[in-house]
């Protein structure tokens, strides 16, 4: 059935999922803060400025009033930078339906409060829409997503109606939807593996072969899986779509903000200068500096993290954390399986 729905962000992923709405037939609001973007999805059909090269449905209506935007709609996906969600929801809270379905699509944590996204969301809208909350999570590049090239993600929700709405409002011939109700795995899941995207950035930067590679992602699997376990998370969720699929994903592809920045930093480039040339957000960066934090709030050894957060934040030079890595002391492979890590 058509639905009323908003997106709230448009950058690339918000775009590319107003993009598969519009497609399955919703009637679709996007909402952005810059009128001159606005006028061209509405008149051009295009977002030249985060999918410079894709043409959007012309039935996406974009949007710079927030009340206008998501008063009365029964649906609502935000698409926005993780340091972003709390003042946005803030914002849109008092016009929220009071039935509405909320689904999020932002990987990364509130550094501040080192808090998941659905967190900060349920401080900022009302209590009672707790359960009609779902994390949209997976391998999906929106560049691709746009494109209609085939594509397989994971809705997770505490309550199965939500999680089963998402999935019929999303899920087509080419953007495939699974569900899971473990959306705390799902986040963290979603949010670690930029870390990890930094990291395979930074080996292929420095010139590393596929050898490093595959043990950079294969141990960065087990320390994202180390920490989501600690905050309770289910294990499976590490080996689906939320963990090892966005893992590969955002590790082994050029289209990854998160892998490129890491590239530049492996060449020997410094972070401002990365951060500027870019243009866009790197969650990656702000998540290692959260979940270093959290690692030690939670006594969880991340040495994979620990080494990115001090080329990242401290100067260490990227070389010297590679040797740091691999001249550590000996250890059990399968240690991973144990919350703090031996």
């Amino acid at each position: 059935m058509r639905k009323e729905i908003t997106v709230v962000g448009a950058g690339s992923w918000g775009t590319a999922l107003a993009s598969v709405l519009a497609d399955n037939g919703h009637q679709v609001t996007l909402w952005m803060r810059d009128p001159k973007l606005a006028e061209e999805v509405n008149s051009k059909h295009t977002n030249s400025k985060y999918l410079p090269e894709a043409k959007l449905p012309e039935s996406i209506v974009a949007v710079t009033d927030i009340q206008a935007a998501v008063s009365g709609k029964p649906i609502v996906l935000l698409a926005v930078p993780s340091h972003a969600m709390r003042q946005i929801c803030r914002q849109l809270a008092p016009f929220l339906h009071k039935d509405v379905l909320l689904i999020h699509a932002t990987k990364g944590f509130e550094l501040e409060s080192l808090k998941r996204m659905s967190e900060v969301i349920m401080e900022e809208v009302p209590r009672e829409i707790s359960g009609r909350l779902a994390v949209l999570s997976g391998p999906s590049h929106a560049e691709e997503v746009v494109n209609r090239q085939p594509t397989t993600v994971v809705v997770a929700s505490e309550v199965e109606e939500s999680m089963l709405r998402a999935q019929d409002l999303l899920m087509n011939a080419s953007f495939r939807v699974y569900t899971n109700p473990d959306l705390i795995g799902a986040e963290i899941a979603g949010a670690l593996k930029n870390i990890i995207a930094l990291g395979a950035g930074m080996s292929d930067g420095l010139g590393f072969g596929d050898n490093a590679k595959a043990a950079l992602l294969t141990r960065g699997l087990a320390e994202i899986s180390r920490l989501g376990i600690k905050l309770g998370a289910l294990p499976l969720t590490f080996s689906g779509l939320a963990g090892v699929g966005d893992l590969i994903v955002t590790c082994t592809s050029r289209h990854s903000r998160n892998w490129r920045a890491g590239y530049m930093l492996g060449q020997g480039k410094k972070l401002d200068d990365v951060l500027a040339q870019m243009g866009m957000v790197v969650e990656g960066v702000r998540t290692t500096h959260a979940a270093h934090a959290l690692a030690q709030r939670e006594q969880v050894e991340m040495p994979i993290t620990s080494v990115l957060y001090g080329i990242l934040f401290e100067g260490k030079e990227p070389r010297q954390g590679v040797e740091e890595l691999m001249g550590r002391g000996k250890t059990f492979e399968m240690g991973y399986l144990n919350p703090d890590g031996t």
